[in-house]
């Protein structure tokens, strides 16, 4: 009771002199239009912040407006922003309605002895007021029973966003403001001014994003105690891409470019050549492990920075491949050779001590095993198998070795440098195209 007293008391020393008060109840409110409640008719005599204006009666318009101070953090990982918001709200209180036309405002901690709207952000994580060094609360009355109360809010609310496109997204976030226990029928909100009620956000400078646009909307959410007015605040952030292409996706143009300076380097130098592809790798690797770990909590999101990084490294280990393949293929060629020049070397001798019957023999024991599929010997010489007596098993045989050799000789490489200078012109021309379809991709579709 005591408390009570000494608000209302508070109060009437506020207003003028012709509006005097007494114990429980503004006097002069009695002459206004107010509702008569059964069973409550000495309510209506005074102020009772238990109740809202207008009570039993139309809804409370409640006007909001409000200012972004600072968005202090967005976090892909955690899907949310943090932002400090300046809150403002008007309605009218015809309980409070007094002579003349001044505004008085009242220390803030009479706002615990005021009826105020129990307004709440949807999807906070945390908030809490400014109390430093009072409670940052403004409590205006004006001569008509309009009421202003402000709060200064730090929240950290929910923001879905979709990375598919990351770095090169545009995110939209929300900032919804709802009444949590009056719905539709005791309370209705609406923008102040409409988008003109938002102001400061376009001022904000952040370090990976800009404001493309903003809009403000209203709306109301069904729940199953009822109906609940609701304000929405919407704005676009599109991501800064020039950090990200100076921290990877210029590194890892550079060593894909690094990793074709082999294709210069010659077959025969193994440790230079293995080198440069092997860092590569690694060094690769290492990007795209660093270029997850600031997203640690969304790596099931496949994003437009792993699809590059997944080419670069495709195309970096493509470089270390090709010359394995060009490396083996040399040491098949010289292998080849180099029984033919030691046959070369002593056929005068083997001649003079060959006779008929050893040729013969040798001839008839070489036709049996070209003839033989289960010892293919793999040739470029392709055996006429109509001209051969076989029997029709055989003939199979031979047609099938001949169609196993034309497929062999699609693959085999004639001469293994014709690899690296192919490589010369084919990886640089096929990284350039996919980079077009990349970025054509992702920053236009």
């Amino acid at each position: 009771m005591f408390c009570r007293y000494f608000c209302f008391f508070s109060l009437c020393l506020f207003l003028p002199t012709q509006r005097r008060c007494s114990l429980g109840h503004i006097s002069d409110l009695r002459g206004r239009d107010t509702t008569s409640l059964p069973g409550f008719e000495n309510l209506t005599m005074g102020y009772n912040k238990y109740l809202r204006p207008y009570f039993g009666g139309e809804p409370v318009q409640v006007a909001m407006s409000l200012d972004v101070a600072s968005i202090s953090s967005i976090s892909e990982s955690d899907m949310d922003y943090t932002a400090t918001i300046y809150l403002r709200q008007r309605w009218t209180d015809p309980r409070l309605v007094f002579h003349g036309n001044k505004s008085f405002t009242l220390d803030a901690r009479l706002v615990e002895l005021l009826w105020v709207p129990d307004t709440y952000i949807v999807e906070s994580k945390r908030s809490f007021l400014h109390d430093v060094t009072v409670g940052n609360r403004l409590i205006r009355l004006f001569a008509n029973g309009t009421i202003l109360y402000a709060l200064r809010i730090t929240t950290t609310v929910a923001c879905n966003m979709d990375l598919s496109k990351y770095p090169m997204d545009t995110q939209t976030c929300r900032l919804q403001l709802e009444s949590w226990g009056y719905d539709e029928n005791d309370v209705i909100f609406t923008w102040l001014r409409g988008n003109d009620s938002v102001h400061g956000i376009e001022k904000l400078r952040l370090s990976q994003y800009t404001v493309e646009r903003y809009y403000t909307l209203v709306s109301k959410t069904q729940q199953e105690t009822g109906s609940y007015p609701r304000l929405i605040l919407h704005f676009e952030l599109r991501r800064n891409v020039l950090y990200f292409i100076l921290e990877t996706y210029v590194p890892s143009t550079l060593l894909v470019t690094l990793s074709w300076v082999s294709f210069w380097i010659t077959l025969d130098s193994v440790p230079a050549r293995t080198c440069i592809g092997v860092t590569t790798v690694l060094s690769m690797t290492t990007l795209m492990i660093g270029s997850r770990s600031s997203l640690s909590k969304t790596n099931c999101f496949i994003k437009a920075i792993d699809v590059y990084l997944g080419i670069c490294f495709s195309f970096i280990f493509g470089a270390l491949v090709e010359y394995a393949v060009a490396h083996y293929s040399s040491s098949q060629k010289r292998a080849a050779k180099a029984p033919q020049e030691g046959t070369a070397n002593g056929l005068t001798k083997e001649m003079e001590e060959v006779n008929i019957t050893n040729i013969l023999n040798s001839s008839i024991t070489s036709y049996k095993q070209k003839i033989s599929f289960t010892n293919i010997d793999i040739s470029s010489d392709n055996v006429n198998c109509s001209e051969l007596t076989m029997k029709t098993h055989e003939k199979i045989k031979c047609v099938l070795r001949n169609k196993m050799y034309k497929i062999i000789g699609y693959f085999a490489i004639q001469n293994p440098s014709n690899v690296d200078h192919y490589s010369k012109l084919l990886f640089p021309l096929f990284f350039m195209l996919v980079n077009v379809f990349y970025w054509a991709y992702y920053l236009y579709f």
